[in-house]
This record gives structure tokens, C-alpha cells and sequence, in this order.
């Protein structure tokens, strides 16, 4: 089964040290993301990309939150998470009167912010569904995976490493990579990557054919066939 297509995200931030770090965990959690640092091409941006939901922080320069968020509902029925510096009750009034689904205050924990914006597009119908990959299912949003109709057990890492094979299904992808992805760096200890790898894939194969493979010289591949 060919993998669906996941919700697009749009972040819409000006901080650098925000937009990065928000857009490499909604990758990290499945999500196609684009982002833009404020509101130029927005009207554009939506008609290419057509976002199922949009980060949107409120203070932006030239046209803010609230005025950007305007122009998205009259174009759009997509989710809004607002990003807001400021916790007054006014200003989240404001946005959801005006159309916003939910509302995140800074600094936030990174994954709050996943779990909002997974939240809304539950709500709007627009969750990606489950990844398969032969026999073994990855419930991205449950956070579970099954292989022949069982539940495979995995640690947390284990599980963060699975998904981040998932998003990459059919790619080859280094040790270098995975590192940076799952552990935070690319340099240290790469034989964390071998044991990990090892660990998981035994767990998978109890209860299935190889999905997870090694290709000698370059790094790992999640995918159907031998």
C-alpha cells in the first residue's frame, strides 16, 4: 500500500530561532512544512501549496497574525494555531472570534505545539492516516506500531527512530542523518545508530519479514521487499 499523503503545514513566523526549530519538529512528526518569515505571498503561498493548517504567530512585521488570519478564512477552511508572545485573554478572544482554531502561548514546549496542531487537524478531518509498510503498520497519531496484527513493543527511542525511517520509506538515509534527527548530532558516537537499529529491527522481524535494511556503505532503508 502506497503511503498517503501527509497534511501540509504552513508556519508563518519571523523569528529564525522559532520558525527552524518548529518547522524540523513538524517534520519530524510526519508533516509536509513550508513556512514563510511573514505575510508577503501568503496569498500565493496558499493557492500553490494549499496548507491543511497554518503556524501563525501574531506579532509579524507589516501585516500581522490577525489581519493574515482574515485573509486565510476567506480563502481557506484550514486549521489556524496561533503563536502568541502575549497571554492576555483580549488577544485570544480576538484571534478565535476571528476564525482561529487554537492558540499557543511562547515559549512553548515543542511538543505541545505538535500535539495542538495534531489536535486540530483531528478535528477538521484531516489526520494523516496510518503508514504501512508490508505488514507493519505505523500509527503515526496513536503512536503505536503493529507488524501481522500485533502490537509491537517499543522503547521511546525505538519509536522515534521508527518514525523517522517512516518519513523517509523507500530512502536510503545515513547514519550521520539519523543521528542528527533522532539524537541531536551527527558526530558522536555512531555506533548508537548500530545498536538502536539492531534492537529494533529484532523487535520488528519477531513478528514479520525484514522491513528495516541495511545498505552496506550508505546507511538504512525502511521498505516492503527483501
Amino acid at each position: 500500500m502506497d503511503e498517503p499523503n501527509p497534511p501540509r503545514i504552513l508556519v508563518i513566523e519571523d523569528a529564525e530561532a522559532i520558525r527552524v526549530p518548529v518547522e524540523s519538529a513538524l517534520a519530524d512528526a510526519g508533516f509536509t512544512v513550508r513556512s514563510l518569515p511573514d505575510g508577503t505571498g501568503l496569498e500565493a503561498e496558499f493557492a500553490r501549496a494549499r496548507p491543511d493548517l497554518v503556524v501563525l504567530d501574531v506579532m509579524l512585521p507589516g501585516r500581522d497574525g490577525f489581519e493574515l488570519l482574515r485573509v486565510i478564512r476567506r480563502a481557506s477552511a484550514a486549521g489556524v494555531v496561533m503563536l502568541t508572545a502575549r497571554d492576555g485573554v483580549e488577544d485570544r478572544l480576538r484571534g478565535l472570534g476571528d476564525g482561529a482554531d487554537d492558540y499557543v502561548v511562547k515559549p512553548f514546549v515543542l511538543a505541545e505545539l505538535v500535539a495542538r496542531v495534531t489536535a486540530v487537524l483531528r478535528r477538521t478531518g484531516r489526520t494523516r492516516p496510518a503508514v504501512e509498510v508490508g505488514g507493519l503498520v505505523i500509527d503515526v497519531e496513536g503512536g503505536r506500531a503493529r507488524y501481522g496484527g500485533t502490537d509491537v513493543e517499543l522503547t521511546a527511542t525505538e519509536w522515534k527512530l521508527l518514525l523517522y525511517f517512516a518519513r523517509h520509506r523507500d530512502r536510503v538515509v545515513s547514519k550521520t542523518q539519523v543521528l542528527t534527527a533522532v539524537w541531536g548530532y551527527g558526530e558522536l558516537a555512531p555506533n548508537l545508530v548500530e545498536v538502536n537499529v539492531s534492537t529494533l529491527r529484532r523487535k520488528l522481524e519477531a513478528h514479520g519479514p525484514r522491513v528495516l535494511h541495511t545498505v552496506r556503505g550508505q546507511g538504512y532503508v525502511l521498505r516492503g521487499d527483501a
